[in-house]
C-alpha cells in the first residue's frame, strides 16, 4: 500500500501505476480514488502513468479532523507530486475534485503542469450569491450537510439516483455501481465530508480559473442533477485563457463511470493533441 506522510503529519494514500506521460486523478466528494477506475486502467492500458490519492479524510487516507478546504487540498496534492518529483503532468478533476485541480494549478504547478481537465466541476463557484445570483441555494448544501450528519448511510445511497441519473425516465440503474458509490462513501470520514461540503459548495475560483496558462478542457454533462451545467462547466470555459468545451446531452453527474468509453475517447483526444 503506497502512502506519503505529509509535512503536517497527514497519511495519504495513492495509486501510482505504470511508465511514460503521467496523468494524475482527483475524485470527486465523498469518494475515493477507486471512483477513476475506469479511466487509470483504460490510460494505463494506453501506455501513460496513472496516479490518484484519497483526499485527506476520505477512502484509505488518514481521518484527520483539520485541513478539508481547498487550499488544503491543493497544498496536499502539491506535496505529493513533489515527493514523487513529476512533472508536465496532466491533472483530471471530477466535481470536488476539478475544484482541486485549478486551485491546485493556479497556486503551485508553475512549472509541473501540462494540461487541465475539469470534468463535471464545481468551478468556478456553485453557491447563489450577490455575485453568482443564478447558483445554487444555500440550503441546498444545508440539507446535503444535515444529511451527511444525521442519516449519511442512506443518503450516500440515495444521492446516487441523480448521481448517476438513475431517476431518469428509462434509465438503466446498476446496482453494482450504487454499492460501489455507497462503498467508497462511507469508507471516509464522516466528518471529512460534512467539512467539503462548505469547501466544494462556496468556494470560490474565478480567480483561479483566469489566472491558469495551460490548455484546459471543461467536460460537463448537460443532464447533470448534482453540478448544473449552466451555472458551472458553461460558466467555467468563458473564464479561461485557453479554455476547450465539450458538453454532454443527457449525460449525468457520474459520467465518467456510465459513460466512459465516450469520456475516454475524448480525454485521450485532448491529451494527445
Amino acid at each position: 500500500m503506497s502512502t506519503l506522510t505529509l509535512k503536517d503529519g497527514t497519511e495519504i494514500y495513492y495509486k501510482d501505476w505504470g511508465k511514460g506521460k503521467t496523468i494524475f486523478f482527483h475524485h470527486g466528494w465523498p469518494l475515493s480514488s477507486d471512483d477513476w477506475d475506469a479511466q487509470m486502467f483504460f490510460f494505463l492500458e494506453q501506455g501513460y502513468r496513472v496516479i490518484a490519492h484519497d483526499r485527506r479524510g476520505h477512502g484509505r487516507s488518514e481521518q484527520t479532523p483539520y485541513g478539508h478546504d481547498m487550499d488544503t487540498y491543493a497544498s496536499d496534492v502539491a506535496e505529493i507530486v513533489e515527493a514523487l518529483d513529476l512533472k508536465d503532468v496532466i491533472h483530471v478533476g471530477h466535481s470536488t475534485g476539478g475544484g482541486e485541480v485549478i486551485r491546485y494549478v493556479a497556486k503551485h504547478g508553475n512549472g509541473r503542469v501540462a494540461k487541465a481537465v475539469l470534468v463535471s466541476a464545481v468551478t468556478p463557484i456553485m453557491v447563489q450569491n450577490e455575485n453568482n445570483p443564478n447558483g445554487v441555494p444555500i440550503s441546498v448544501f444545508d440539507d446535503i450537510r444535515n444529511n451527511t450528519a444525521k442519516h449519511r448511510s442512506q443518503f450516500f445511497f440515495d444521492i446516487t439516483f441523480p448521481f448517476y441519473g438513475y431517476n431518469r425516465e428509462g434509465a438503466k440503474v446498476s446496482d453494482g455501481i450504487q454499492r460501489n458509490w455507497w462503498r467508497q462513501g462511507m469508507s471516509g470520514s464522516i466528518k471529512a465530508h460534512y467539512d467539503c461540503v462548505k469547501a466544494f459548495s462556496e468556494t470560490d475560483f474565478t480567480d483561479d480559473l483566469k489566472s491558469v496558462e495551460v490548455p484546459v478542457l471543461v467536460m460537463h454533462g448537460e443532464d447533470d442533477q448534482i453540478v448544473p451545467f449552466e451555472t458551472t462547466g458553461k460558466v467555467a470555459a468563458t473564464l479561461l485563457k485557453n479554455g476547450q468545451l465539450i458538453s454532454y446531452p443527457g449525460f449525468p453527474h457520474g459520467m465518467p463511470t456510465t459513460e466512459a468509453e465516450t469520456i475516454n475517447k475524448d480525454l485521450l483526444a485532448f491529451i494527445q493533441s
